[in-house]
């Protein structure tokens, strides 16, 4: 027997799981599915190697969905200031400079999501099928089916994607994608440093690659090494003690001392941006629809931006009787985030250009606005609120207004 559902959310990670939560409560009939659950969590566990920086905008997605009690009762960490620098350049940003009580959260994905879950099995509305791996995938532009691997088949109006960026949802609606890899990798570690809790993150950009810090709570923080594959899978599989003194021998004074090395782990950089968002029937959101450079941390927050305008459209539509699988109801929500994220894609692949370029007038360039940077206070507020998520088009629930009701 096919049980039928009005939309039906293929992945349950935080963004699909942020998409459930911002349809909870309404009339629609979702379904949320999800391979396996995360582990749950322990304050005493090990931080986790994938972190985030919520900015703000996002905060107030997962607080108005309720979601961020969740946060919360767990583990995050706040940070109220934010330093980049380069030779001689060096701005930073506070949030007492814009009236704000912080920049934004750091906090471990695994966190995120299990707050969502924890939110999303509250709503009658909302069916979370996990552990379920999907066996099928049918899409059709009037109705999709899924058949799952324990013998279920589901079937609604709306087919959304949230199932990353090798997306078997893309694939099946015959949705492309254009991309290309970053010539340079990432190296991950979470590190305990002899400082106390922080609530600074930094940036430092070398002729090498950046190298970021981020606070975690307690005397932890994780940090990122941007470099060539090469240099990263070497600097991967050196023993902790070595790995250290590379550590110290190459990032600045301004990490302070670390007392050892508690997990490590690396990934390639990928850019990948879907020809379009949506078509009849399907909607894609998060890496489904996008894959930027991590250089900021926006992977994460323009995402669940994508699964909050959503379901605002979504809930709009159904509340005015339209059909949420129409192609115009979808290109709504694709208007209100493809440009705004190609906007935040170009910046950062401009970002890794040009800090990546050893050319000596455009370091002296890039040292001299960096300089000015700091010193233009329209400018920086300006560069602050884009970095907060405030800029640009904003979903409500991203504003912190409910859109039931």
């Amino acid at each position: 027997m096919t049980e039928k559902y009005d939309v039906i959310v293929v992945g349950g990670g935080m963004v699909g799981a942020a998409l459930g939560c911002g349809l909870g409560g309404s009339s629609l009939r979702v379904a949320v599915i999800e391979d396996a659950p995360p582990p749950a969590f322990a304050s005493e566990q090990p931080h986790d190697l994938r972190v985030s920086a919520i900015s703000i905008a996002s905060a107030s997605i997962l607080k108005t969905v309720g979601a961020w009690k969740g946060i919360a009762s767990r583990r995050f960490c706040p940070f109220r200031r934010m330093r980049v620098w380069e030779e001689s350049g060096d701005v930073e940003f506070r949030s007492e400079d814009i009236d704000e009580p912080v920049l934004g959260y750091i906090v471990e994905n695994r966190v995120i999501q299990l707050a969502l879950l924890d939110r999303l099995v509250e709503f009658s509305n909302i069916d979370f099928l996990c552990p379920a791996r999907t066996k099928m995938i049918d899409y059709g532009p009037q109705g999709s089916t899924v058949e799952l691997d324990d013998g279920r088949v589901l079937s609604a109006r709306l087919l959304v994607a949230a199932d990353g960026g090798y997306s078997r949802v893309r694939q099946v609606a015959g949705m492309g994608v254009s991309g290309w890899d970053y010539e340079q990798h990432a190296l991950v570690l979470t590190v305990e440093t002899a400082y106390s809790q922080q609530d600074i993150t930094w940036q430092r950009f070398t002729p090498k690659g950046p190298q970021a810090f981020l606070p975690l709570d307690g005397p932890h923080a994780s940090l990122v090494w941007y470099e060539a594959p090469e240099d990263i899978k070497r600097l991967k599989a050196l023993p902790d003690d070595a790995l250290l003194r590379e550590l110290i021998a190459a990032f600045p004074s301004a990490l302070g001392e670390i007392k050892h090395i508690e997990a490590k782990g690396s990934f390639p950089l990928k850019r990948q941006h879907a020809l379009s968002y949506s078509k009849e029937g399907v909607a894609l959101i998060g890496d489904a629809a996008h894959m930027i450079h991590p250089l900021a941390g926006q992977g994460v927050n323009i995402g669940l931006l994508d699964a909050a305008a959503l379901a605002q459209v979504l809930v709009g539509a159904h509340k005015n009787g339209q059909d949420i699988g129409a192609a115009h109801v979808l290109q709504t929500y694709e208007s209100m985030r493809r440009s705004n994220n190609l906007v935040m894609m170009t910046t950062m692949d401009l970002f890794y250009r040009v800090f990546g370029n050893a050319n000596r007038p455009l370091r002296f360039i890039r040292n001299l606005g960096l300089g000015l940077a700091e010193r233009i206070t329209p400018a920086k507020k300006l560069v602050m609120r884009y970095a907060m998520g405030l800029g640009g088009q904003l979903p409500n629930l991203a504003r912190g207004e409910a859109i039931l009701g």
